[in-house]
């Protein structure tokens, strides 16, 4: 999209970010505050010099992470993508940054455009509880098998009924989910699950992570995951694991490969590029 067609109308513009949930009641907008719609609706407004409606890629819970969130807003307003960037980031509390922005065409949306999602789930092994990443990490003080884990994570790739990893309040129409993939490991004093799929429903990663908890450190056998995936019952899983370990990690946008939608693939945004 070049300048001459978005001026004097009105046009989209996809934003990255990351932010610290646990300074925020989740991502959506609701009357336990603060959240970070609300604060990054404010902080777009003041920059735009008009209200701005945000909506994201995947809405994260009281105390979940992001590393590379996706938004975007519809406006009236022509800034250059680097008044975009610091303007919001002068306007948002330190637990929110902008990472970069994008024009992008009316076929985009932040949520319905993506084919694909990705988090990870940091669980810190140790006897000592944290102290430097308390609220940003879960705590384990049971020695945990990471390889173990791993492997009984395997039954779990594929498109499946995940009713057993979906919490009761979930509002998704159905609980058929792709999971394309997921890896756990071990670095140092922390064990780390990554996770991947079309979609998630809502819990599904931290009750996955409380699951295979429960076979890394001994509780249950390696072949449970997949009984507990077969039975369809959420009350035979694992617990829920806390919120603090979990981080929205990136999306997958096939149609628009020119964002940087993806927390490992992060740069700088491109110097001298305009979008006004």
């Amino acid at each position: 999209m070049t300048s001459e067609e978005t001026t004097g109308g009105r046009h989209r513009i996809a934003f990255g970010l990351e932010y610290d949930g646990s300074r925020f009641r989740g991502f959506q907008r609701q009357q336990q505050r603060p959240t970070v719609q609300e604060e990054l609706e404010r902080a777009l407004a003041a920059v735009a010099d008009h209200r701005v409606t945000v909506h994201c890629a995947g809405r994260t819970d009281t105390g979940v992470h992001a590393a590379c969130q996706v938004i975007h807003i519809e406006t009236a307003s022509t800034r250059s993508e680097r008044a975009w960037v610091l303007g919001a980031n002068s306007n948002l509390p330190e637990a929110v940054a902008v990472r970069w922005a994008r024009v992008v065409d009316d076929r985009f949306h932040a949520r319905f455009s993506a084919r694909g999602r990705h988090y990870r789930y940091r669980i810190l092994n140790r006897w000592i509880r944290p102290g430097l990443h308390a609220g940003r990490v879960a705590w384990e003080r049971r020695a945990l098998d990471a390889q173990r884990m791993h492997e009984a994570a395997q039954v779990l790739v594929g498109e499946h009924d995940f009713s057993s990893f979906r919490a009761l309040g979930c509002q998704a129409r159905h609980a058929v989910r792709e999971l394309k993939r997921i890896d756990v490991r071990r670095r140092d004093d922390e064990v780390v699950l990554d996770v991947s799929a079309n979609a998630f429903l809502y819990h599904m990663v931290r009750n996955i992570a409380g699951t295979l908890i429960a076979v890394g450190c001994g509780d249950r056998p390696a072949d449970w995951v997949g009984e507990v995936l077969a039975s369809r019952d959420r009350a035979l899983a694992g617990v829920t694991a806390p919120a603090e370990g979990l981080y929205f990690m990136g999306v997958d946008y096939p149609d628009h490969p020119e964002l940087p939608t993806r927390a490992d693939a992060l740069d700088a945004f491109p110097r001298g590029r305009d979008l006004s």
